[in-house]
């Protein structure tokens, strides 16, 4: 019989959670296990976001799936992650293409935003997520 433990590398915990929210195929079932029940994500405020937000696991879990209906397509380019201890510095690329019409956006419309965020990963789950998006200007 195989056991097997989640991978605690920090890097790798980190790109697993960036390309399974990036997957609109993917489940909450698959990114649940990327993320500890303590999670709190900050969003500094951007052009989508005036105003920030500041999330635990359930209200991360109900963007995700607000992300999957509003969203066509989409997907995160992972330039660097760079670590220390448990703390991971990445920059990003985010591309978005809006599948249905919705508030301001239209279907189609395409978004892009660079991203930089710092996050905390313990024990194969990621802890704490705070992300600085810088969304190119929005038509």
């Amino acid at each position: 019989m195989t056991t097997t433990t989640p991978d605690t590398d920090v890097a790798t915990v980190v790109r697993r959670y960036y390309a399974t929210v990036a997957d609109l195929a993917a489940s909450e079932d698959d990114l649940r296990p990327l993320l500890d029940a303590r999670l709190r994500v900050v969003e500094h405020p951007n052009a989508v976001t005036p105003r920030g937000a500041t999330r635990d696991l359930a209200g991360t879990l109900a963007g995700f799936r607000a992300g999957k209906a509003l969203l066509g397509e989409q997907s995160f380019e992972v330039h660097e992650v760079l670590t220390s201890g448990d703390r991971a510095a990445v920059r990003a690329t985010w591309r978005g293409t809006v599948g249905v019409d919705a508030g301001p956006y239209r279907a189609g419309q395409e978004l892009l935003a660079h991203v930089a965020a710092l996050l905390t990963v313990r024990d194969g789950r990621v802890v704490h997520h705070e992300t600085f998006d810088c969304y190119e200007p929005l038509p």
